[in-house]
């Protein structure tokens, strides 16, 4: 009863006499003030106490710095997350589906569901290769900052242990200059880094890769990569016996996943043990992204002998694989990770970044937000295998590229031209807006429009590099880049060269990231072989590349290309110097590089091409359209091979997610016409019986305009 008793409300302690009259000359020998005597106890006039009140709130205020706010502001957001992330989980599982229903009509069966009312069945064992980012790597050993972060997800999952654990502001002091850092991002950096000199882990730091299907189902939570299609799988009786996620550290190298891990000779192991324990049927492999590279490595490793492969002779693919369905394969590189190594960009990034320069390009709160980005991703030699391949005669040069012609249609639009005139009937006559894709970056939108006789190129190969951007800036070591050590005379002589094409982007990054590419070139190669039967070509840095290797021995194998179509994708870049500073990325994407009207291909300094969004539909077809078609010099036993496009359709409300019918790199993981293409093959069925190619672009077109000995 008591606990249920209102509280009686504590009394104010009684006034103590104050010690300046605490001697009682003041008082009476009652205690009582003297009539006329004065006290320096005495309450002050209401003027100077609101006035003493307000200086203090002022105080107060000025305490309160942008480094508070910044803090609060993230807090704000991890909790407006946590909260949406709740009321996900609290919904019924059938309510999104009831509100489309009630909008849009009757929702199809997805895909698993189809197919299990057909009566198809689990056959064939499934393997998943994953792309670059998509897979979680947690801390196995690191630094004191990253204390009570064992085992716990650095990469992928809710993030939130990071946070949790490292995300506090403090203040530094360099020079004498008080700076302001937020500590968790820098060591989340340092732990995601390694070594700049071998590619792998730095000293006391051991990051390693998530393993089992839940490595890469989600990325983060409500955000699927995998998860879809293991659901629709299982809806025809697969479960882990018979579906393998080949998770590895996709930082790495590919030949330096064996090197550290062994991950090639744990995915050979497993390959064979599904096999051997699912009645000798061969497994189906999915690659996704950067995961196709990696198992084209891996078709190469597995059959070279020891030391350097995993010496399972020329039968091996054969044997224990029937299909390889690769999604949104960069076969032969991308344009993204040029701009990506350059200068820590992208489309969306060079927006932002004209948006809110003092956000990237100013030390924001200490980050120096690209040039760390840059610092942490050029150690990461996994991304220097999407640069790309096949040079000029691939991708164009200065005057010719395989998509010529292209026309970049605005939506709901059915012509695109800058310029539209009458022909002799009086009929529209389409004149296409020249863009010359081969001209991969270009330093100015004159350069990148100009006729090539009109650009006068200076030789930057030999430009002496000098005149050091912070040589005596002792702020930048923590974020030192080797643009550094390039100098202004570097810089100008990149810019002075104007525009580089697949031919001589190579030579660009050698000359801005000699130590990137040094190392890079230990495990990659970018060119095209003239003779495979040189022994050279049995180098595992050639492995990766379509065109310096062969297919393996198989020819009951099949092949399949399959990527969407229909998304602007990036496909070269317009570029301008940055405002000369210490600590800066000396080169940015010209974002206010427009092409004039809603119809251009350049946008926002970036030229765009057909593709998902990241593999331009030149990239993610060539191999399978062309390349690798019959019998080929790169495939001599005439393995079948096909090209599987599919559409882009964007979902047509909130309530569909990312939709089932998008053709975006990472959302078509949840395509149901892929989906069900992917469930048939599992279950038994051939290339011919899918129907063979399905073909939306002009891939086959573009194939044919490239001049290659097959």
């Amino acid at each position: 009863m008591s606990l249920l008793r209102r509280r009686k409300q504590p009394q104010p302690p009684p006034e103590q006499p104050n010690e300046d009259s605490s001697n009682g000359s003041d008082l009476d020998e009652k205690g009582k003030k003297k009539p006329g005597s004065s006290s320096s106890s005495a309450a002050p006039p209401p003027e100077a106490a609101a006035a003493a009140a307000k200086e203090a709130t002022k105080r107060t205020r000025a305490r309160w710095s942008c480094v508070d706010s910044c803090c609060w502001l993230v807090g704000c957001v991890c909790s407006a997350w946590w909260l949406l992330l709740f009321l996900y989980n609290a919904m019924p599982a059938s309510f999104p589906q009831y509100v489309t229903e009630a909008i849009t009509g009757p929702l199809p069966d997805p895909p698993g569901v189809k197919l299990q009312k057909e009566g198809l069945r689990a056959k064939h064992p499934v393997v998943f290769v994953p792309g670059i980012v998509t897979g979680g790597l947690e801390l196995w050993e690191g630094h004191q900052c990253a204390e009570g972060l064992f085992r716990k997800r650095l990469w992928g999952g809710t993030f939130g242990d990071v946070y949790k654990s490292n995300f506090h502001c403090f203040d530094v002091f360099v020079d004498g200059y008080k700076t302001t850092m937020i500590y968790g991002p820098l060591c989340w950096v340092e732990h995601m880094s390694l070594d700049n000199e071998t590619g792998l882990d730095k000293p006391g730091i051991r990051v390693r890769p998530v393993t089992g299907l839940v490595a890469a189902d989600y990325f983060v939570p409500g955000y699927f990569v995998w998860a879809v299609l293991i659901a629709n799988l299982a809806r025809i009786g697969y479960e882990e016996k018979t579906m393998y996620m080949a998770a590895y550290d996709w930082r790495l190298s590919f030949q330096n996943t064996e090197v550290r891990d062994q991950t090639l000779s744990r995915i050979k192991s497993n390959i064979e043990l599904l096999v051997a324990t699912n009645g000798g049927n061969r497994v189906v492999v999915i690659p996704h992204s950067m995961g196709v590279l990696y198992f084209l490595h891996f078709m190469k490793w597995v059959e070279a002998p020891p030391p350097m492969g995993g010496g399972g002779g020329p039968n091996w693919c054969a044997k224990h694989i029937k299909s390889v369905m690769n999604i949104g394969g960069p076969f032969l590189g991308v344009p993204k990770a040029v701009a990506g190594l350059f200068s820590s960009e992208a489309k969306d990034v060079a927006v932002a970044r004209a948006i809110a320069p003092e956000v990237l390009d100013s030390d924001f709160l200490g980050l120096q937000t690209l040039r760390h980005l840059m610092r942490m991703t050029r150690t990461w030699d996994s991304t220097m295998s999407m640069i790309p391949k096949g040079g000029d005669t691939i991708w164009g040069d200065l005057d010719w590229s395989p998509e010529d012609g292209f026309e970049c249609k605005a939506k709901n639009q059915k012509i695109n031209d800058s310029e539209v005139s009458k022909d002799a009937n009086g009929k529209n006559e389409v004149h296409p807006e020249p863009v010359k894709y081969g001209r991969i970056v270009s330093f100015g939108k004159d350069v990148a429009e100009a006729p090539s006789s009109e650009i006068e190129q200076i030789e930057f190969r030999g430009a002496v590099k000098g005149n050091n951007i912070a040589h005596s800036n002792t702020s930048c070591r923590d974020i030192w880049t080797e643009y550094h050590e390039l100098g202004w005379g570097g810089i100008k002589a990149v810019a002075d060269y104007k525009v580089y094409t697949a031919g001589s982007i190579i030579d660009l990054l050698r000359f801005v990231a000699p130590r990137m590419m040094q190392r890079g070139s230990v495990h990659f190669s970018y060119g095209i072989a003239d003779n495979l039967d040189d022994p050279k070509y049995g180098h595992y840095k050639y492995w990766s590349n379509p065109l310096e290797t062969k297919l393996p021995n198989a020819p009951e194998m099949e092949i399949f290309s399959m990527y969407g179509v229909g998304i602007p994708t990036e496909r070269a870049y317009v570029y301008k110097l940055a405002p000369q500073a210490e600590c800066y990325i000396p080169f940015q994407i010209d974002a206010s590089a427009e092409g004039g009207d809603e119809n251009s291909c350049l946008k926002g300094g970036v030229y765009l091409s057909n593709g998902d969004e990241t593999v331009p539909v030149l990239s993610a077809g060539y191999m399978c359209a062309k390349g690798w078609r019959g019998k080929t010099r790169f495939n001599p036993s005439g393995s079948k091979t096909y090209v599987r496009e599919y559409s882009h359709s964007p979902p047509s409300n909130l309530l569909e997610g990312r939709g089932t019918q998008s053709g975006a790199h990472v959302d078509i993981m949840g395509n149901f016409a892929l989906i069900e293409d992917i469930i048939r093959i599992a279950a038994g069925a051939t290339g011919e019986e899918l129907g063979g190619d399905q073909v939306y672009s002009d891939i086959f077109k573009w194939s044919d305009k490239i001049k290659l000995k097959l």
